[in-house]
């Protein structure tokens, strides 16, 4: 948790008079990557699983399709550093779309995705589907896992499951950081996405939809709420959309099918 976190000494006001106490504080850094040793993006982020998060950023920017596009990856913890050689050359620093600063909310300078990226993406298909009663179990056993979130308030989380169990979690100050360090876990351990559900504890834009797609998953689950433009994709691409999974209660915004009463 020590990675995670520090504590500081505050100054606590409440109606009944003021107090001295140690409040735990989660830990924020930048993580520049390296793609073929030209900088790419430089990542606020929470200092953990830094491998998994460069691997899940290209993967979902496109840069790299799958583990075998990766030669080598170097992780240099202390500075900050991931630098991740490819079997191919994939673009040039010099682009526009390159050496962009990405804020731990995941807000751009100038937008990674655009229009043709969600006009291009191939629809979900899958006959997956989930009882009610199953979902609630899980996003109780995700709730259970946010460690950092219960000692903060301070990161989002995010998770992969089936059915039954949560597969890989992860946690950063950046919720689309979250999600970029489950797939980039996915990819370097090579466990299989398709066919499996992602659950978030935060807003579901569209880059997180997109995000989703392109690991071919049919369920988004999330604590927090969609955007329009996240649900119009949601439909369009065939992803079941759940918002404001919260105790016993959620909200299905498309493709209502693939959940079951009971």
């Amino acid at each position: 948790m020590e990675e995670k976190t520090e504590k500081f000494p505050i100054l606590q006001v409440t109606d009944q008079g003021r107090s001295r106490l140690e409040d735990t504080v989660v830990r924020e850094s930048a993580l520049t990557i390296f793609l073929n040793n030209q900088e790419l993006v430089t990542v606020l982020c929470s200092p953990t699983s830094l491998e998994y998060l460069a691997v899940g950023f290209l993967l979902s920017e496109g840069l790299i399709k799958g583990k075998d596009d990766i030669r080598k990856i170097i992780v240099d913890d202390q500075r900050g550093i991931v630098q991740v050689e490819t079997e191919k050359d994939f673009g040039s620093a010099s682009e526009p779309s390159f050496k962009r600063l990405v804020t731990s909310a995941g807000g751009r300078g100038t937008p990674f995705y655009n229009a043709p990226d969600a006009q291009g993406q191939a629809k979900v298909e899958s006959d997956i589907e989930i009882s009610a009663h199953e979902l609630f179990a899980l996003i109780d056993k995700f709730v259970q896992r946010s460690e950092v979130f219960k000692a903060t308030g301070g990161v989002h989380s995010a998770a992969l499951s089936d059915t039954k169990d949560i597969l890989v979690f992860s946690e950063d100050i950046g919720r689309h950081n979250a999600i970029d360090k489950i797939f980039g876990e996915c990819i370097l351990k090579d466990i299989p996405t398709e066919g499996c559900l992602v659950i978030t504890s935060g807003r579901v834009s569209s880059e997180i939809l997109l995000k989703v797609t392109r690991r071919n998953i049919p369920l988004l689950i999330s604590k927090s709420a969609p955007t329009n433009l996240g649900v119009r994709l949601a439909d369009d691409l065939g992803i079941t959309l759940v918002g404001f999974a919260r105790g016993r209660r959620m909200n299905i915004y498309t493709n209502g099918w693939r959940i079951m009463a009971k």
